[in-house]
């Protein structure tokens, strides 16, 4: 394991050597001021994002940067968050969840993923909660000036990729099924009960890809998804890892799904097969079971509906848990944060298996890919601990060295009941939002 504890944005020495602390400064400004897409604030040479519903969080410019690696990932990105956390100086006039210093991150599914782990340290974030909105400026030793609405510039949306094309990733079609069907004998032999397999496409765009014209599309399409974008991956997730705010937990729980037809009334159909479908329950029984009991430890109490309910997206029915619970502060122990949390969660079962080592361990063997980033928790983290985590699915994580390139991910649960054909369809049907959001039309 390496850790580079807390490197430097472009002009910003390292923190974790600094005598001198993060200082944020957070002031209230009138909604109104700001443009209703908090994406038309991002720059086109990039930013970051965490967006719901209009809500949310913005951000761009870099102060620092926490890179991390192995297993130890999640701890040793937390323990440097805590204690740049712990010395910055923070005027707070605002005093809401993602207001005052706030690191955005991505973390790879995987120990062994040459992915690792980022928080990165905006300069800039502007915030809407509801009727509230916020700028918070973050500097080293001093914030160079007010933020405010003046200090704001609105882009123009950015031009079209043009067209697209796409290729097989690390599988063809055929194999990803071979390896679903090897999935099911495995399950079938007593080895695993479940077991989540993903796919890649790689994408193609004829012009430079700029990530506003993907985010824009993204929000639009699924506003009651999160869309994101941290350092180089984005897209739109209907599942909630975890969220930790003022000592409650919140997380949804999405496993088991069917394709939508376009029709409302076959797809209300679709949804009550759904809801029945013993295929599909047992699915998601084991996805809630494994985070309820991961996340019991650290609550003093939790809920957990009897029956989920059917998500209605634009592409896909999801059957859904919504799981809450409130932070246990008994013993000497710090309240968890909400990365730690995160950390404890992943990988849940819904994007790995059950029992999870053993799920873990056939991916690494049959899925033939790093998933990378893809699947992992993004999101971010407050001063205080608090923040929201997603886990990264409906997704693409850009190429570094060429504009042009990117992966697109889906992934589906594997039970004894899975057939490799609907499988394949099923991951279609999930690699859609993000192939819609690069078309033209």
């Amino acid at each position: 394991m390496s850790t580079d504890p807390i490197a430097p944005g472009s002009a910003a020495p390292a923190v974790g050597t600094l005598p001198l602390p993060l200082v944020s400064r957070t002031v209230r400004v009138d909604p109104a001021e700001l443009p209703a897409d908090l994406l038309d604030l991002l720059p086109p040479d990039g930013g970051t994002s965490w967006l719901r519903r209009g809500d949310g969080l913005v951000a761009w410019g870099e102060v620092a940067r926490i890179t991390t690696s192995g297993p130890d990932r999640f701890a040793d990105a937390e323990a440097a968050w805590r204690t740049a956390a712990a010395r910055a100086v923070v005027r707070d006039e605002v005093r809401l969840p993602g207001t005052g210093p706030v690191a955005f991150g991505s973390f790879a599914f995987a120990d062994a993923s040459s992915a690792g782990g980022v928080l990165v340290v905006p300069s800039v974030v502007v915030g809407r909660r509801g009727e509230t909105a916020w700028i918070t400026a973050i500097d080293v030793a001093a914030v160079s000036a007010p933020p405010g609405p003046a200090s704001l510039t609105r882009h123009e949306r950015p031009a079209s990729p043009g067209a697209v094309t796409y290729t097989d990733g690390a599988l063809s079609a055929e194999g990803w099924q071979d390896a679903v069907a090897e999935a099911v004998a495995h399950i079938r032999a007593g080895d695993l009960d479940k077991v989540v397999l993903a796919r890649d496409v790689v994408a193609r765009t004829q012009e430079p890809l700029d990530a506003r014209w993907v985010l824009h599309r993204l929000a639009a399409d699924y506003p009651s998804c999160w869309t994101f974008a941290v350092d180089g991956l984005l897209g739109a997730t209907p599942e909630l890892l975890v969220r930790s705010e003022k000592g409650l937990v919140t997380s949804r729980v999405l496993a088991g799904t069917i394709r939508r037809t376009g029709d409302d009334d076959a797809d209300l159909a679709r949804a009550a097969i759904l809801a029945h479908s013993s295929k599909d329950l047992e699915e998601h029984e084991y996805a809630v079971e494994s985070l309820t009991r991961t996340l019991s430890p650290f609550c003093s109490s939790t809920n957990v509906p009897e029956t989920p309910f059917v998500l209605h997206l634009p592409n896909v029915l999801h059957l859904a848990t919504d799981v809450t619970g409130v932070l246990s502060t008994e013993g000497a122990a710090p309240v968890p944060s909400s990365l730690t949390l995160a950390a404890a969660l992943h990988p849940t079962a819904a994007v790995a298996g059950t029992p999870t080592a053993a799920a873990c361990a056939l991916i690494g063997r049959i899925e033939g890919m790093d998933r990378a980033r893809y699947a992992g928790p993004v999101g971010w983290v407050g001063a205080d601990g608090d923040g929201e985590w997603g886990i990264a699915l409906r997704s693409a994580e850009l190429d570094r060295q060429d504009g042009h390139r990117l992966r697109l991910f889906a992934g589906c649960g594997i039970v004894a009941a899975s057939v490799p054909s609907a499988e394949l369809a099923e991951s279609e049907a999930k690699l859609e939002p993000m192939r819609h959001a690069l078309r033209t039309d």
